[in-house]
C-alpha cells in the first residue's frame, strides 16, 4: 500500500513538473480601442483597400485581363473625357451619400433615398412643365423645389416614426415604392411626352438644364460641393452638429441634459431628404434632361455604402463618392471593351467594399497575445 501511494505521488509530481517545463502557451485577447490617431486609421483603411485591389486584380487576371491592361484602364480615368464622366457620376452619388450620412448621425436609418430623389425630380419637373417663374430664375426655382420635395417625403417617414412609432427602415423603404408608382402615374398619364409616346416627360428647355462649367465639367458638381461645405460646417462647427453628436452618443443622456431631440431630429431628417431631392434634380436637369423612370435606381445601396465607408463624415463623403464613381466608370469600361459580365463587375465592387469595410474592425479593436 505504501509503495503504491508513493508511486502515485511520484507520478503526479512528474506530471506537474512536465507541465511546467513544457513550451509556454499563448492565447489572444480581443480588446476595444478607446481611441486611435487619424493617421493610423488611414493606414488601416489603405491597407484594406490594397488587399481588396489585390484580390480584384487576381480575379480579373483569371478572367483574361492582365494587370498591365487593368492599370492602363485605371490610368485612362485620368484623361479629360473619363474624368468628366467620373465627376458627373460623383455629383449625385455624393449628394445621396451625404443624405444617408446626415440621417445616420442621429440614428435615423433613412433607406428612402430613391423615393426622395424621385420626389425631388418630380417637384423640379413641375416647375418646368407649368413654367413657374421667369426663365432667368427657373433653374434656381427647380433646385429649391427639389430640395423641398425630398425634405417633405423624408419628413413623412419621420412623422410616422415620431407619431405612430413606425420603424423608419420599413417606412422609408415602403415610401420608395409609393414614390415610384406615383412617378409611373405621371409618366404614363398627364406628364407623358405626346411626341415620343414614351413614358417620359417633355424635354427641359435649355435654360432649365444645368450648364457645363469650365473644361466641360457638369454643373451638378457645384450643388454637391456646396452641400458638402454646408453639411461639414453644420456637423463640425454648429450647435446642431453638437446636438447630433450628443444624441448619437447617448439619447437618454441627451434627453436628461435638455437637448431638443425632437427639433434636432426633424431638422436633420429634413436636411437628409433635401440632399436626396437635390440629387434627383441633378440627375434630371443634367444627365437625363427630362423626367424618366429610372433616374434614381440603385442610389439607396450607393448612398448607404458611401455613408458607411465615410463613417458619416461630410468631408469623407466627398472622397468616397469620387472613388465609387471611379469604380463605376471603370466597371462600365471593362464591360464594353473586355466583355466582362455585369455580375463580375458587381463582384469586384463588392470585394473592394468589403475589404475597406473590414478595416472598421481593426480600427475599433486590437488583438493582443498573452501567456
Amino acid at each position: 500500500m505504501h509503495d503504491a501511494s508513493a508511486l502515485s505521488s511520484a507520478g503526479r509530481a512528474n506530471t506537474k513538473s512536465g507541465a511546467k517545463s513544457g513550451p509556454p502557451r499563448f492565447r489572444f485577447v480581443l480588446e476595444v480601442r478607446q481611441s486611435l490617431p487619424a493617421w493610423k486609421q488611414a493606414l488601416f483603411v489603405s491597407g484594406s483597400l490594397a488587399v481588396g485591389l489585390a484580390i480584384s486584380v487576381a480575379v480579373l487576371a483569371e478572367a483574361g485581363i492582365s494587370p498591365m491592361q487593368l492599370a492602363g484602364e485605371l490610368a485612362g480615368v485620368l484623361n479629360a473625357n473619363s474624368l468628366r464622366a467620373v465627376l458627373a457620376q460623383a455629383a449625385p452619388l455624393t449628394l445621396a451619400g451625404l443624405a444617408a450620412a446626415l440621417a445616420f448621425r442621429i440614428g435615423f436609418w433613412n433607406l428612402g433615398l430613391e423615393g426622395q430623389m424621385l420626389f425631388g425630380g418630380i417637384f423640379a419637373a413641375a416647375i418646368s412643365i407649368y413654367q413657374i417663374g421667369p426663365p432667368a430664375t427657373r433653374l434656381l426655382l427647380m433646385a429649391v423645389a427639389s430640395a423641398i420635395g425630398g425634405a417633405l417625403w423624408c419628413l413623412l417617414a419621420g412623422f410616422l416614426k415620431i407619431k405612430f412609432k413606425v420603424n423608419e427602415i420599413i417606412a422609408t423603404l415602403l415610401l420608395n415604392y409609393i414614390a415610384m408608382y406615383f412617378l409611373f402615374h405621371l409618366l404614363y398619364g398627364a406628364w407623358q411626352d405626346a411626341r415620343s409616346a414614351f413614358p417620359q416627360s417633355t424635354p427641359f428647355r435649355p435654360f432649365e438644364r444645368l450648364p457645363d462649367l469650365a473644361f466641360g465639367v457638369n454643373g451638378g458638381l457645384l450643388f454637391s460641393i456646396g452641400a458638402i461645405i454646408v453639411a461639414a460646417w453644420l456637423v463640425h462647427f454648429s450647435r446642431l452638429g453638437f446636438y447630433m453628436r450628443v444624441i448619437s452618443a447617448n439619447r437618454n443622456m441627451a434627453k436628461v441634459v435638455g437637448v431638443p431631440i425632437l427639433g434636432v431630429t426633424l431638422w436633420t431628417v429634413a436636411l437628409s431628404g433635401a440632399c436626396a431631392g437635390i440629387a434627383g434634380f441633378v440627375n434630371v436637369a443634367s444627365q437625363e434632361g427630362r423626367l424618366t423612370q429610372s433616374y434614381a435606381s440603385g442610389y439607396v445601396f450607393s448612398g448607404v455604402l458611401i455613408a458607411f465607408l465615410s463613417r458619416n463624415d461630410p468631408i469623407a463623403v466627398a472622397v468616397v463618392g469620387v472613388l465609387i464613381a471611379v469604380l463605376s466608370i471603370t466597371g462600365q469600361t471593362l464591360q464594353v471593351f473586355y466583355q466582362i459580365p455585369f455580375t463580375m463587375v458587381q463582384m469586384i465592387e463588392a470585394i473592394i467594399v468589403m475589404s475597406v469595410a473590414s478595416s472598421e474592425f481593426f480600427i475599433r479593436h486590437r488583438v493582443r497575445w498573452i501567456r
